[in-house]
């Protein structure tokens, strides 16, 4: 794991040199082959993916004949990973790539450069969206909108502001959708065991909607309907179950909210009565946890799921959130 402490730049050099000693990386739940070719009937189709949760579904809906590899190592954060030569090289011999664009640009780069593999591009499946901000005059439980928000203040980079929310996988029905698109893509490419899919698709599709409907009961009667968050990978399930998102830092973890930004996350926490500030275990929680003291806070980590859980897996990821918003938000 890359340490807390290492700037960007240097954390992208570290993660380089592990990429290149050690190429693709594999997850616990990830069936891993050193031949990722078809070259036998009845292989495995080859399938990389850019990060955990799209690893998890395409497991899911593969089963056994599949060989899923994950460009991120676990325990890195994703946004900023820098794929070595070796892991383009490793793309290429691959059968099909599933990722979203605009979350790893190393990875987009990547892209450009093999030929061979089919290239699956979630991002209309899942309808990304942008993410622009919050009212911060309104009254807590009186956003009729269900406002979509990013970072305190618009204080993103530009290029954040102006680029699409890639953290779709924090809501179970774009999950589902990305799902059924991985779910076509494998059986154009694997025939054979098209209905194997279709019947790993239908099960998968029954967690996913068991977790919708956790949360929509589960959010359904709070006190509060304010989170906030270390940085802001919650649009997506703030829009889907009527809660407002204010993060600290935007869509990338690792931008450093300005003094005036900060002040502003600070008067969300007292305008609304924000209990709890949520870290995460892939980022510093030096922030979070200095704004939890000045305002008399607690800090819980609610897990934007960018990295497979140490226990578990992205169900059980979500399980947990649940019970840490539940908590925060004094749900009945």
């Amino acid at each position: 794991m890359v340490p807390m402490n290492v700037s960007r730049r240097s954390r992208r050099a570290l993660a380089v040199i592990s990429a290149a000693a050690l190429g693709l990386a594999c997850a616990p739940l990830t069936a891993c082959s050193t031949d990722s070719s078809r070259d036998a009937d009845g292989a495995p189709l080859s399938v990389a993916v850019s990060f955990y949760p799209i690893q998890y579904l395409a497991q899911a809906v593969g089963g056994e004949h599949v060989n899923v590899t994950s460009v991120t190592p676990t325990n890195v954060e994703p946004h900023d990973y820098e794929l070595a030569p070796k892991d383009v090289t490793a793309l290429s011999a691959t059968d099909l790539v599933a990722y979203v664009p605009g979350f790893q640009p190393s990875l987009d780069d990547a892209l450009t450069e093999v030929s061979g593999p089919t290239v699956l591009d979630l991002s209309a499946a899942v309808t990304l969206t942008h993410h622009d901000g919050v009212e911060h005059d309104h009254e807590d439980g009186d956003d009729d909108e269900h406002a979509d928000t990013t970072h305190a203040e618009h204080g993103e980079d530009a290029d954040e502001t102006e680029a699409a929310d890639p953290h779709f996988w924090l809501d179970p029905v774009r999950m589902r959708s990305a799902a059924q698109a991985i779910e076509t893509a494998l059986a154009q490419a694997d025939p054979d065991h098209a209905a194997d899919y279709e019947a790993n698709l239908a099960a998968l599709t029954e967690t996913l909607d068991g977790l919708d409907n956790d949360y929509s009961t589960g959010l359904a009667q709070c006190e509060r309907s304010t989170f906030v968050t270390s940085h802001a990978a919650f649009g997506y399930l703030a829009e889907r179950y009527g809660l407002t998102q204010a993060s600290i830092s935007g869509v990338d973890p690792e931008s450093e909210p300005s003094p005036a930004e900060l002040a502003a996350v600070k008067k969300i926490v007292q305008e609304t009565g924000t209990t709890t500030i949520f870290t995460e275990d892939l980022v510093s929680p030096k922030t979070a946890e200095a704004l939890a003291a000045e305002t008399g806070a607690t800090t819980a980590v609610l897990n934007p799921i960018e990295s497979a859980p140490e226990s578990g897996d992205y169900a059980a990821a979500m399980s947990t959130n649940l019970q840490e918003l539940r908590t925060a938000l004094s749900c009945k």
